[in-house]
């Protein structure tokens, strides 16, 4: 920005007409001298009170004489006024995503005065917080190291997307800008595929699980040199400069590793031996620890859960059991929930779909310089149930947004919570229009903060077969649990008990809240709009006012999160796939397709011939990477 010029002011003493009264002159020139001293005396202390982010202008005086038209010299002062060039943005940092410089959220808004419908003792809620794994309660609990997230540009200290959609406010799956040729029509092209994913039988159901599932995004990780060369990597990944490594947990039971680059495998994959539908978490201090959920009991019988490993050698660090006898829902203990770490605090925060929010502090030991690595967990575990609710319709499948240390997440009984991480209490809550399993997203905005969510069509009717609803989507007061504005759009569901052709329609993907050029849009996905297994659109709302600004319509459904992305001209598109395999590319602020492309596989296998695109995307450095059900993970560029 040009910086303005001084503006300068001077006090000069001017006679209408002579008069012969030497002491008017004396008295006039002592008044405007008391005049300009009380303006300086006024701007000094206003400098040294005023409260801006931005240097005060800043205020200089001399003294100066001045002829008057007698020829008679008089004193004054000269006031110079010089506006300072604005503050600059801080530098970003190596391991900063340029898509969500500079930081924006202040984080200093403070919770409101729950809404009366919102208020958790109105529903008679029950909560209990334990100590370790044993049934040791906590009553009064406060957090001996209290957790304070900051803005998501500061969430991680190594580059990359580490957890899913990248942050604690849940809104960014892309990092980095990258170049669009005018002159293409076509801005896809696939660049590698990795088809060595195998399946793997359910434990209660007739079919087997294949390939990657919801959400199943995949996390990339640009680690410094001095943790590569630690690391069980392959020699040439481990020696090759720059290295983007993609890790992603699959139904097959193992999480492998691959060059962002090439689609290669960096290094042998973990076995975990249970499939694995969610998105894990990498440690946003760069610290080698994965975290991992479990999708279905159909490993080691019983041990369902999740599970730290030491990214070092893949060594399995700690396991939490989810048939936890604590629980309210004790049977079923999956978690396709995806984590988040507090690095500041050494604290990890887990929901699970037995209903459980697990908090572990974990005295991380890492010493790079013998390479080693240890936890250590002590165990805060919390759970909640308001009267008229079955412990069975418990359990939280979608991932925890984090506004300083107050956490928001859905439960499967359409509850909408918010629980304070460092007191482990229900501030507020709400309760929505039907399940919801997909995860919120968070907004500071002019001194507000406002969660984004939506439901599925599920339980609307109390009917085996298909059937049409409504997804809701909502913008919500996240300090007061007050509904901004709500709209729906008409979606088909199919409900089949246990049959495992139970199909939902609805709002399965994570909302995107727009940035730059579109940061006056948030972009809901809506899959099943025109039938079961068909029709999906991606419909643009107005921040503000909730109106529809454009919609874009997609013959086949999706479960799969649009990811917004933002050319080095600062323009805004979205890529989303689809259950066809295919992904399209969307003029962010207009709705039109720019162009989309299919996904193939090399040498297709008969038994894996569906490229179903369940999972979530990423988009790092210009290359969009996602799995399917047809057992192969995709790289595509986008230039």
């Amino acid at each position: 920005m040009k910086k303005p010029e001084n503006v300068r002011y001077e006090n000069q003493f001017y006679r209408p007409r002579r008069v012969n009264n030497n002491g008017l002159y004396i008295l006039f020139a002592v008044t405007a001298v008391l005049i300009v001293s009380t303006i300086i005396l006024a701007v000094v202390t206003y400098k040294k009170t005023k409260k801006t982010l931005d240097e005060p202008t800043s205020v200089a005086s001399s003294e100066v004489t001045v002829t008057n038209e007698d020829g008679e010299t008089v004193s004054g002062s000269t006031i110079v006024v010089v506006t300072p060039t604005p503050t600059q943005a801080p530098t970003i940092e190596s391991y900063q995503n340029p898509v969500l410089y500079p930081a924006t959220a202040q984080m200093n808004v403070q919770m409101g005065t729950p809404i009366g419908e919102c208020v958790p003792s109105s529903r008679g809620v029950t909560q209990v917080v334990y100590h370790g794994q044993a049934d040791e309660k906590v009553t009064d609990f406060h957090r001996p190291d209290e957790i304070h997230f900051g803005d998501p540009l500061n969430y991680q200290q190594v580059g990359g997307i580490l957890t899913f959609r990248g942050t604690n406010f849940r809104n960014c799956a892309s990092w980095g800008n990258f170049s669009i040729d005018p002159s293409k029509e076509q801005h896809l092209e696939q660049i590698w595929e990795f088809d060595e994913l195998e399946w793997k039988k359910s434990s209660g159901w007739s079919f087997s699980w294949s390939g990657t599932g919801w959400t199943g995004q995949p996390l990339a990780v640009k680690w410094p040199a001095e943790t590569r060369v630690l690391m069980n990597l392959y020699p040439d990944k481990k020696n090759k400069e720059n290295l983007t490594e993609i890790i992603i947990a699959t139904m097959d039971g193992h999480v492998y590793f691959f060059d962002l680059d090439d689609g290669q495998k960096t290094r042998d994959p973990i076995n975990v031996g249970a499939t694995i539908k969610g998105t894990a978490a990498v440690d946003p201090r760069g610290y080698p620890l994965l975290y991992v959920g479990q999708g279905d009991d159909n490993g080691e019988k019983g041990q369902i859960g999740f599970r730290i490993y030491s990214l070092l050698n893949g060594e399995l660090l700690y396991f939490q059991c989810g048939l936890d006898s604590r629980a309210y829902r004790s049977t079923w203990g999956a978690c396709d929930s995806s984590p988040i770490i507090s690095g500041e605090t050494d604290t990890l925060i887990y929901p699970n779909e037995n209903g459980m929010i697990y908090t572990l502090k974990l005295n991380t030991n890492y010493n790079p310089g013998t390479g080693t690595i240890s936890i250590n967990p002590e165990q805060y575990t919390y759970k909640y149930i308001f009267d008229g609710v079955e412990g069975s319709q418990l359990g939280i499948e979608s991932s925890m947004a984090i506004y300083d240390h107050y956490g928001y997440c859905t439960d499967n009984a359409g509850n909408l919570i918010c629980v304070d991480l460092n007191t482990l209490q229900m501030i507020w809550s709400r309760k929505l229009d039907d399940d919801s399993d997909v995860t919120p997203v968070l907004e500071e905005d002019n001194g507000h903060v406002y969660l984004y969510t939506g439901t599925e069509v599920d339980w609307q009717k109390d009917i085996v077969g298909n059937y049409q609803g409504a997804a809701f989507t909502y913008k919500i007061d996240a300090m007061t649990g007050e509904i901004v504005w709500q709209t729906s759009q008409d979606c088909w569901t199919k409900n089949a008990a246990n049959s495992g052709d139970d199909v939902n329609g609805g709002v399965l993907g994570t909302a995107v809240i727009g940035k730059g050029a579109i940061s006056n849009l948030v972009i809901f996905p809506y899959c099943m709009t025109t039938g079961t297994y068909s029709g999906n659109c991606l419909v643009a709302y107005d921040k503000n006012t909730g109106n529809q600004v454009w919609r874009y319509d997609m013959k086949m459904y999706s479960w799969s999160s649009p990811v917004d992305i933002y050319d080095d001209q600062g323009n805004a598109y979205l890529v989303i796939c689809d259950s066809y395999g295919q992904v399209h590319m969307v003029d962010a602020a207009t709705g039109q397709r720019m162009c989309y492309i299919k996904m193939e596989r090399t040498h297709d296998k008969p038994e894996d011939e569906t490229h179903n695109v369940e999972s979530s995307p990423i988009v790092v450095d210009g290359t969009l990477v996602v799995g399917s059900r047809g057992n192969t993970i995709f790289g595509v560029k986008i230039s």
